[in-house]
């Protein structure tokens, strides 16, 4: 048996998606293998974000398939989905009263009895993703009184505490300087390689992604490219992210040139 395919943990065919009946994207298809780091890249309002929440089972899909280890994610109920995919979006959290380590908690939510208590096992997944993300100087402090930055890196070690195959992050760097930029995402990489977890998140941060992820995915509304950076280089794929009267692509550089 093909080796890809017993790494597969993730396939999406041929998927549209949108509003209703509203088509945003489409014509979407890749795999996403255990272990690997991948990014969905695109301008603003190409869907990137519409396509993260569908693969998270947020909002109906309008066509296509998405298969979970070979299964529809159709056929999976609410719980069975919670154990197996984590998703960190946007929005603004609805506890934000919550205390920082009463957050975390909740990531062990699909785990624990309906009292909701912790087992030792808990407790040590909670303590090796606030060790990994050091968050201990934050832990009885309520979410809304954290900088953006600081609330980012709770929700990802929430993420984190779930302890899923499939980890779904939409704009995890976006309230981050440079440095904790590059932090997040290296620290991202190192979980997908070390723990055999499938991370996909979507960002802007291009260059960045070309450097550091296994696979990326580009969302332009007609080739909708999936590879790794090196062969999405080679095949010209970045050329059509933007108008290129404006910026043009450095192949040798990886990165963009703003033309004067």
């Amino acid at each position: 048996m093909n080796n890809n395919k017993l790494n597969s943990i993730l396939q999406v065919a041929d998927l549209s998606i949108g509003y209703d009946d509203i088509v945003i994207a489409s014509a979407i298809s890749f795999e996403l293998q255990k272990g690997e780091l991948a990014a969905i890249v695109g301008v603003n309002g190409i869907g990137k974000s519409t396509l993260l929440r569908t693969i998270g089972n947020f909002q109906p899909k309008i066509s296509g398939s998405i298969l979970y280890e070979e299964k529809d994610l159709n056929t999976y109920n609410e719980l069975q989905i919670a154990s197996k995919i984590s998703v960190v979006l946007t929005e603004p959290i609805a506890s934000k009263n919550l205390s920082v380590y009463e957050l975390l908690a909740l990531g062990r939510q699909p785990y624990t009895n309906w009292l909701g208590k912790l087992a030792d096992d808990d407790i040590s997944i909670i303590s090796k993703s606030i060790a990994l993300l050091e968050l201990e100087p934050f832990l009885d402090k309520k979410c809304f009184q954290l900088s953006d930055g600081q609330l980012q890196r709770v929700l990802i070690a929430r993420a984190l505490i779930q302890d899923t195959d499939i980890i779904l992050l939409d704009e995890p760097t976006t309230h981050l300087d440079l440095y904790h930029k590059v932090q997040i995402l290296k620290l991202l990489k190192s979980i997908a390689h070390e723990t055999n977890k499938s991370i996909l998140f979507t960002s802007h941060e291009i260059e960045l992604a070309i450097q550091l992820c296994d696979k990326m995915l580009i969302l332009d509304g007609t080739n909708n490219a999936f590879d790794q950076p090196c062969n999405l280089i080679a095949n010209n794929s970045f050329d059509s992210l933007f108008p290129t009267d404006t910026i043009s692509f450095d192949p040798n550089t990886g990165s963009f040139r703003i033309k004067k």
